[in-house]
């Protein structure tokens, strides 16, 4: 999957699609999903163009990465679903077969309710 510098989540780093913000830094933007799956479904993605995870991995700078992953904590505790506060699931989509949709790295969280089994068929 190439990266589409046109796809949702570069529009919405761009403000040409609004958002529900939670969160933003210099790296990274954190907002409300609109179709929600759980009572609290929250995205995190970077603002720089990367695919997925293992692209963001292989090319984004140390900083980059260490402001992601902090802000996903960050996040969480924002929306009050840290682990003390009940815990929440985090979920990367990567490819084809791990049912990605959209070519921008992005992290669900979800919480604020008993999530459910991992994958179900």
């Amino acid at each position: 999957m190439q990266y589409d510098k046109n796809n949702i989540f570069a529009k919405i780093i761009k403000g040409e699609i609004p958002c529900k913000k939670i969160y933003e830094n210099d790296f990274v933007l954190s907002f409300h999903d609109i179709n929600p799956q759980k009572k609290i479904h929250a995205l995190v993605i970077p603002k720089g163009a990367y695919v997925d995870l293992d692209d963001f991995l292989n090319n984004a700078k140390e900083k980059e990465i260490l402001e992601f992953f902090k802000a996903i904590s960050h996040v969480a505790k924002l929306l009050k679903i840290s682990n003390i506060q009940g815990g929440y699931r985090t979920l990367s989509n990567i490819g084809k077969n791990g049912g990605q949709e959209v070519p921008h790295l992005h992290f669900h969280l979800f919480g604020g309710e008993i999530v459910g089994k991992m994958v179900t068929n």
